[in-house]
Protein backbone atom coordinates (compact mmCIF):
# COMPACT_ATOMS: atom_id res chain seq x y z
CA UNK A 1 0.00 0.00 0.00
CA UNK A 2 1.32 3.47 -0.87
CA UNK A 3 1.09 6.27 1.20
CA UNK A 4 -1.55 8.25 -0.78
CA UNK A 5 -3.66 4.71 -0.46
CA UNK A 6 -3.28 4.73 3.46
CA UNK A 7 -3.76 8.21 3.95
CA UNK A 8 -6.97 7.84 1.60
CA UNK A 9 -8.24 4.33 3.45
CA UNK A 10 -7.86 6.65 6.67
CA UNK A 11 -9.61 9.45 5.37
CA UNK A 12 -12.60 6.85 3.98
CA UNK A 13 -12.41 5.47 7.92
CA UNK A 14 -12.63 8.62 9.38
CA UNK A 15 -15.45 9.36 7.72
CA UNK A 16 -17.55 6.79 9.30
CA UNK A 17 -16.95 7.03 12.84
CA UNK A 18 -19.88 8.92 13.76
CA UNK A 19 -18.92 12.93 15.49
CA UNK A 20 -19.77 12.77 18.86
CA UNK A 21 -16.19 9.97 18.99
CA UNK A 22 -14.42 13.08 16.75
CA UNK A 23 -15.91 15.77 19.86
CA UNK A 24 -12.75 17.98 20.69
CA UNK A 25 -10.77 15.65 18.40
CA UNK A 26 -8.81 18.67 16.20
CA UNK A 27 -7.32 16.28 13.76
CA UNK A 28 -6.28 12.79 12.38
CA UNK A 29 -2.84 12.24 10.42
CA UNK A 30 -1.26 9.72 8.15
CA UNK A 31 2.11 10.34 8.90
CA UNK A 32 5.02 9.01 6.32
CA UNK A 33 7.73 8.39 9.24
CA UNK A 34 8.26 4.66 11.29
CA UNK A 35 8.27 5.51 14.83
CA UNK A 36 9.78 3.37 17.32
CA UNK A 37 8.71 2.45 21.07
CA UNK A 38 10.91 3.38 23.01
CA UNK A 39 12.65 1.12 25.31
CA UNK A 40 12.09 -2.37 23.15
CA UNK A 41 13.46 -3.59 20.27
CA UNK A 42 12.42 -3.79 16.58
CA UNK A 43 8.80 -2.79 17.80
CA UNK A 44 7.02 -0.56 16.16
CA UNK A 45 4.27 2.51 17.50
CA UNK A 46 1.35 2.14 14.69
CA UNK A 47 -0.56 5.01 15.93
CA UNK A 48 -0.62 7.32 19.13
CA UNK A 49 -3.39 9.52 20.86
CA UNK A 50 -1.48 13.06 21.33
CA UNK A 51 -3.41 15.52 23.84
CA UNK A 52 -1.10 18.66 25.39
CA UNK A 53 -3.54 18.32 28.50
CA UNK A 54 -4.45 22.33 29.68
CA UNK A 55 -4.14 24.82 27.88
CA UNK A 56 -1.64 26.37 30.32
CA UNK A 57 0.42 22.77 30.57
CA UNK A 58 4.02 24.23 29.72
CA UNK A 59 2.72 27.18 27.57
CA UNK A 60 0.99 24.95 25.15
CA UNK A 61 -1.48 28.00 24.51
CA UNK A 62 -4.44 27.47 22.54
CA UNK A 63 -4.77 25.95 19.28
CA UNK A 64 -2.28 22.68 19.92
CA UNK A 65 -5.07 20.63 20.62
CA UNK A 66 -5.69 16.79 20.26
CA UNK A 67 -4.59 14.54 17.66
CA UNK A 68 -4.31 11.32 16.46
CA UNK A 69 -1.37 10.37 14.39
CA UNK A 70 -0.93 6.88 12.75
CA UNK A 71 2.71 6.02 11.37
CA UNK A 72 2.64 4.86 7.68
CA UNK A 73 6.57 3.48 7.96
CA UNK A 74 5.46 1.67 11.00
CA UNK A 75 2.78 -0.08 9.18
CA UNK A 76 5.37 -0.77 6.24
CA UNK A 77 7.68 -2.09 8.59
CA UNK A 78 5.30 -4.66 10.28
CA UNK A 79 4.05 -5.40 6.99
CA UNK A 80 7.49 -6.40 5.42
CA UNK A 81 7.70 -10.03 4.29
CA UNK A 82 4.12 -11.05 5.92
CA UNK A 83 2.14 -11.79 2.89
CA UNK A 84 -1.21 -12.02 5.15
CA UNK A 85 -0.61 -8.65 6.72
CA UNK A 86 -4.23 -7.01 6.63
CA UNK A 87 -3.59 -2.97 5.83
CA UNK A 88 -7.24 -2.38 6.36
CA UNK A 89 -7.74 -4.55 9.61
CA UNK A 90 -4.92 -2.66 11.23
CA UNK A 91 -5.61 0.60 10.75
CA UNK A 92 -9.03 0.43 11.86
CA UNK A 93 -7.91 -1.34 15.09
CA UNK A 94 -5.32 1.63 15.73
CA UNK A 95 -7.43 3.88 14.29
CA UNK A 96 -10.15 3.38 17.20
CA UNK A 97 -7.58 2.06 19.54
CA UNK A 98 -6.58 5.66 19.96
CA UNK A 99 -9.96 6.97 19.42
CA UNK A 100 -10.49 5.22 22.42
CA UNK A 101 -7.68 7.18 24.12
CA UNK A 102 -9.50 10.56 23.03
CA UNK A 103 -12.84 9.66 24.40
CA UNK A 104 -11.49 8.32 27.68
CA UNK A 105 -9.39 11.04 28.06
CA UNK A 106 -11.90 13.25 27.38
CA UNK A 107 -14.17 11.83 30.22
CA UNK A 108 -11.24 11.46 32.45
CA UNK A 109 -11.06 7.64 32.13
CA UNK A 110 -7.52 6.24 32.03
CA UNK A 111 -9.00 2.25 31.47
CA UNK A 112 -7.03 2.20 28.08
CA UNK A 113 -4.00 3.80 29.36
CA UNK A 114 -4.15 1.12 32.24
CA UNK A 115 -4.54 -1.79 29.87
CA UNK A 116 -1.69 -0.69 27.40
CA UNK A 117 0.80 -0.43 30.72
CA UNK A 118 0.09 -4.12 31.45
CA UNK A 119 0.01 -4.96 28.09
CA UNK A 120 3.94 -3.40 27.91
CA UNK A 121 4.88 -5.15 30.37
CA UNK A 122 3.65 -8.65 29.65
CA UNK A 123 5.70 -7.99 26.61
CA UNK A 124 8.60 -7.36 28.47
CA UNK A 125 8.18 -9.96 30.67
CA UNK A 126 7.77 -12.32 27.56
CA UNK A 127 11.36 -11.13 26.95
CA UNK A 128 10.52 -9.40 23.72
Amino acid sequence: MTFHEFQTLLGEMVDEIPEEFLTGLQGVHALPEARLEPNFYKVYRMGEYLDPGPEDFLGAGEGLGRHIALYYGSFVRVAEGDPTFDWEAELWETLTHELRHHVESQAGDVSLIEDDLRRDRAFRKAGR
